[in-house]
């Protein structure tokens, strides 16, 4: 959740860090995964998150889990605060959202057809004034209106339980079931991770209290983005029998604000209980992580702020698509999903994953422009053709056949990653390959933009924010005087959303 003084998450005294492992950081393996297997849960922001990824891409989602979350867009439309402090959400907002999903459906994010096929697990507490009951049934109310029966979906509300996540054993450094505090997660006498992946996954065998500390492994996260919201690395935890060859379900769990491993270590990678299900269940679980943010950036419908607790991008921090397929840190989180789905034999019902051809190999970018990069990789023996994949988007319109692509339309200066994947005969996808990144030329400067207005219409036009009763200029922060329709201000725009009190030549 986004915090500002007086809301959200307020700041733990001292933070215990403890070590998952002592394992030196590595590239994000690939293994042997069920596509028809592919969940994702979390709580809070994380929950945000984990609905907008069920939403985004319900064709490789096939159960999503939301603790303590809310609906699909909920701050696309709306100042993040009316859809939390158990704020009442209105008909009107869910029909606004809706029309989101029914526009973007088959483009922007999957078929929207597909959510009514996944398993939903939910879970608020009834002393939770942080989100809260209200944004949670106007959650489980978008799932109805989306053809999700009630035999797939299954809504928790327990009393005496503020805003945590949920267990049944005493976790070190743990806050009280009753207390919103950090870390947020809480010996509630009720089991969250096992009631979510029973949820997906049927009846499970009982948990190892003990799972192996070798099993838990610290990847290069920054090898799928260079957002700024999100951390260098992030943590998986890999049973044996899944890091041996035995095909593994893989679910992904999104940690709330103020939670990631740099504020809490590693307690929500412990002490959730997911790890402790999925040793005994032939479960991967991939703990991405977010990371603190200063910077104030505009957001949907939010204004300009900052992300100090780093949340996940639930209000549109990275980008007016945060809650779409191109969306910055969705791409990235499902980028991780398809490389932890591409090893030998993956596959699925659902598809997804790898296929039966294997992942092309070394994959380089070359011939950099301003707006364009090049894209070779070495050809699969079997492969018709290949798709390319931009931040997970796949970019070609047709098959290309040749093993090399020309990718254009770029922005100068940008670091993008890509990927590729063989097709057979038939056009059935193989695994998908180690992403590469590449960074475009810097570009001619184009003649910059000024715009001469009220300091008033300069905020409401998305050029400026307000800060203690006066109005600054997005990007570089200068005083640009008194916040009113009286005071006249010429601001010139010098980059993308960056702006200077001054006047063009």
């Amino acid at each position: 959740m986004k915090n500002k003084p007086g809301v959200l998450y307020i700041a733990a005294a001292w933070v215990a860090m403890v070590s998952c492992s002592s394992h030196a950081v590595v590239a994000l393996p690939a293994y042997n995964v069920d596509t028809s297997q592919i969940t994702v849960s979390g709580l809070s922001a994380g929950g945000f998150m984990a609905n907008q990824l069920g939403y985004a891409y319900s064709s490789t989602f096939k159960g999503v889990g939301v603790f303590a979350g809310g609906p699909y867009m909920c701050a696309g439309h709306s100042n993040y605060t009316a859809c939390m402090y158990n704020a009442s959400i209105s008909a009107s907002m869910l029909n606004t959202m809706q029309a989101d999903i029914n526009n973007w459906s088959g483009s922007s994010i999957d078929n929207k057809l597909n959510v009514a096929a996944q398993k939903i697990y939910m879970f608020v507490g009834s002393s939770d004034y942080t989100v809260g009951p209200n944004p949670m049934n106007a959650a489980r109310t978008q799932y109805t209106n989306n053809g999700v029966p009630a035999a797939n979906l299954e809504f928790v509300q327990r009393a005496s339980t503020a805003h945590v996540f949920p267990t049944d054993f005493a976790g070190t450094g743990n806050n009280s079931c009753s207390s919103s505090a950090s870390p947020y997660i809480s010996n509630c006498g009720y089991d969250g991770a096992k009631a979510a992946l029973t949820k997906f996954y049927g009846t499970l065998a009982p948990r190892n209290d003990a799972p192996a500390a070798s099993n838990y492994i610290e990847f290069n996260q920054s090898a799928f983005t260079s957002n700024p919201g999100m951390a260098a690395t992030g943590w998986i935890y890999v049973p044996a029998s899944c890091a041996s060859g035995t095909q593994c379900k893989l679910h992904v769990a999104l940690h709330g604000c103020q939670q990631g491993y740099a504020t809490i270590g590693d307690k929500f990678v412990k002490n959730t209980g997911y790890t402790r299900w999925a040793d005994t269940n032939n479960i991967i679980v991939l703990f991405p992580q977010a990371k603190v943010d200063s910077t104030s950036r505009a957001t949907a419908a939010s204004g300009s702020l900052p992300n100090p607790n780093g949340c996940w991008d639930w209000v549109g921090w990275y980008g007016n698509n945060f809650a779409q397929k191109a969306g910055t840190q969705q791409a990235a989180l499902k980028a991780m999903v398809d490389r932890l789905a591409s090893g030998a034999g993956s596959g699925g019902d659902g598809g997804g994953g790898g296929g039966a051809l294997p992942a092309p190999t070394n994959l380089t970018t070359s011939s950099a422009t301003a707006s364009s990069m090049t894209i070779g990789w070495s050809g699969v023996t079997g492969a018709a053709s290949y798709n390319v994949y931009r931040n997970s988007s796949k970019v070609n319109a047709s098959a290309v056949t040749a093993t090399s692509y020309n990718d254009s339309g770029l922005a100068a200066s940008t670091t993008y990653s890509w990927t590729v994947r063989a097709l057979d005969g038939n056009g059935a996808e193989g695994a998908v390959s180690s992403p590469v990144s590449g960074t475009t030329l810097a570009g001619s400067t184009p003649p910059a933009t000024c715009f001469t207005a009220s300091n008033y219409a300069h905020t409401t036009a998305g050029r400026a924010y307000v800060s203690g009763g006066y109005a600054r200029a997005n990007g570089s922060g200068q005083n640009m005087g008194l916040w009113n329709v009286f005071v006249t201000t010429t601001l010139k725009q010098t980059a993308p959303n960056y702006y200077v009190i001054g006047t063009c030549p």
